[in-house]
């Protein structure tokens, strides 16, 4: 493959999804990057999503009923997604935990799994107070 040339949109792109635990959509991070790059364009910020994903250095995740959310966070980890606000929390296990879940998974499953990816749904700790309230 050939070497990936430098872009500072990309850099920008990159920069933001490391600096937040929101999990934003493409359209929350064109309107932060849009500030510094105002001519940059959605198709510009889908491309490097993209790009970014493939080569490792961002996770999207895909909900149904959603808009596709990017994370910056890339060592293995799962997400829980609230069904009543819609904010993605991430779940940190601890390796051995991981290792334990893939193994369940094959135990199930006539191949090789080498990782995965979890997203837990329900309501979060936030939508549950203001329930209670």
């Amino acid at each position: 493959m050939a070497a990936l040339k430098y872009s500072r949109q990309r850099e920008a792109i990159k920069s933001y999804l490391m600096s937040t635990e929101a999990h934003p959509t493409a359209d929350t991070i064109y309107l932060h990057v849009k500030k510094e790059f105002p001519n940059i364009s959605l198709a510009t910020v889908y491309r490097n999503l993209n790009l970014l994903t493939d080569i490792g250095e961002a996770i999207k995740i895909t909900l149904p009923g959603s808009a596709d959310r990017f994370d910056g966070v890339v060592t293995p980890h799962n997400h829980f997604f609230c069904t009543s606000c819609g904010k993605i929390i991430n779940l940190d296990f601890n390796i051995e935990e991981l290792e334990e879940i893939n193994k369940t998974a094959a135990q199930n499953f006539d191949g090789k799994i080498e990782s995965s990816n979890i997203t837990f749904y329900g309501k979060c700790s936030d939508c549950i107070s203001k329930l209670c309230n």
